[in-house]
Formats: structure tokens, sequence, C-alpha cells
């Protein structure tokens, strides 16, 4: 089980293209709606670019690709869009699956499934046994998802199965037992639709990664529109503590 190190411990090396890419994809509904359409066909539009978030990805050498498609929070909207977002989850892992296997995608699904029905958790299961060999791209839907819940799942996680911890622990203990263990932290967050907050995603991964707002709603996102937020990404100095004069210094080394 691979397991990457927190970079508030270690300097992770920063390139060009960044390896890891959060997104937050937000604005189905405003777009259905700007339209005089149900907010569900929002969602429907929202699946197909996912799809071509993930084509983009592997065209461009991205490793890791996580997507905040339902929080913890998001219960709280009408019951009938819930059952309406369920059953969308339901169809996509039926037609999707087969194409993420067929690409070398590996699909991964965290959060707290004990909610979901049963045929979901099954259909979640299945599709991560049938692409756990895959390497090209680590795709990771968030659902019932968020970061306090993470962090709060992983202290109690790690205390059941380390019971003399209890007398004190590091972020060394605890990473192994968080959701994204085998991810290393996003270099690139991007949330669409123009609000600027990270709404509990991620909360411990983010803490050095690279943020990035737009207006644009998640059914207009397209790849252009995702080229221009790796390359504001490109001219950012991750400095991870570290001075600007220093980084030169490095680079010269």
């Amino acid at each position: 089980m691979a397991l990457f190190s927190s970079s508030t411990r270690q300097v992770p090396t920063a390139a060009a293209v960044p390896r890891h890419v959060a997104v937050i994809m937000d604005g189905n509904g405003r777009w259905a709606k700007k339209r005089l359409m149900p907010r569900f066909s929002g969602h429907i539009k929202g699946v197909g670019i996912v799809r071509k978030m993930v084509r983009a990805c592997l065209e461009r050498g991205i490793e890791y690709l996580t997507l905040f498609a339902f929080s913890s929070e998001n219960w709280r909207r009408p019951e009938e869009e819930v059952s309406l977002l369920m059953q969308l989850f339901v169809r996509a892992l039926e037609q999707e699956v087969d194409k993420l296997d067929q690409n070398g995608v590996r699909l991964r699904i965290i959060g707290d499934l004990s909610h979901f029905e049963p045929r979901l958790q099954e259909l979640i299961r299945a599709a991560e046994k049938r692409t756990a060999g895959n390497s090209r791209l680590q795709l990771t839907i968030a659902a019932n998802y968020g970061g306090r819940w993470d962090i709060m799942q992983a202290v109690n996680a790690m205390l059941q199965s380390q019971p003399e911890k209890r007398a004190g622990w590091s972020e060394a203990d605890l990473e192994p037992f968080l959701s994204m263990h085998f991810a290393p932290e996003p270099d690139l967050f991007i949330r669409t639709g123009g609000e600027e907050r990270i709404s509990n995603f991620l909360l411990w991964q983010l803490a050095y990664t690279e943020l990035y707002f737009t207006g644009t709603l998640w059914p207009e996102f397209d790849r252009s529109k995702f080229d221009l937020a790796i390359a504001s990404y490109q001219k950012r100095e991750r400095r991870f503590g570290r001075t600007s004069e220093q980084l030169v210094g490095e680079a010269n080394a």
C-alpha cells in the first residue's frame, strides 16, 4: 500500500504539470436553472464533463484526479434531488466502469458509504475491484464525504488499531488512516461555479495546495478552461515555507 507524507513534514517535488488535481464540481443546478431546465438536467450534463476531465488528465499526464461529488452536507438538499443524485450515481457506475477500465483508470470511492443503499454499495465495491490493477490515472470520487469526518474517522481508526497512541501520536501515525492515504496531496485545487471556499473538502490534504477559483459553471468547464487552471498553477511559486532565494539556489545547484 502506497503511503504519501504530508507537505508539512516533507517538501514535495513541484513539477510543471500537477501530479494531483482535486475539484469541487459546482454549478450544475444553476446551469440548468439558467436554461429553464430542472436542476437534475445540470447534474446529468455534469457527468459528461467528468468524462472529458478524465480524458484531459490522461492526455496531460496527470496521475491523480479527485472529485467532490456529494458532501456529507448535501443530504440537506430536497429529498427528491438527493434521490435523483443517488440514481445518477448508480447509473454512472453501471455505464462508465468498463470505459475507465479500458483506459487504465483506477476508481476509488471515499466517504462514509454506510448511508448508501445496498445496491450502490455493491456497485462501488465491484467497480473498485474491477479497476484495482490499473495505474494510468487514479480517479477518486468523494461521496458522502466531509473533511472533518475524515479526520475524525482516521483518529478513531488509529486508536482502535493502536490503543497505545492514546498517550500521544504524530502526523505520521495518523496518515495511514486518512481516506486519501494512497495519494500525494493535491498540487492544484479547482472550484467551479464562482464560490471561493473549500467547503469541508480534503481539509487535511489541502494545507499547501494551490487554489484556483473560477466563475465557470461545471457543465461549461471544458478543456480550455482546465488549461487555464493549469496555466495559473504554473505561474505559482511553491515555496513550502522556504524563501524565493532558496528556490533559486536549489534550481542553480
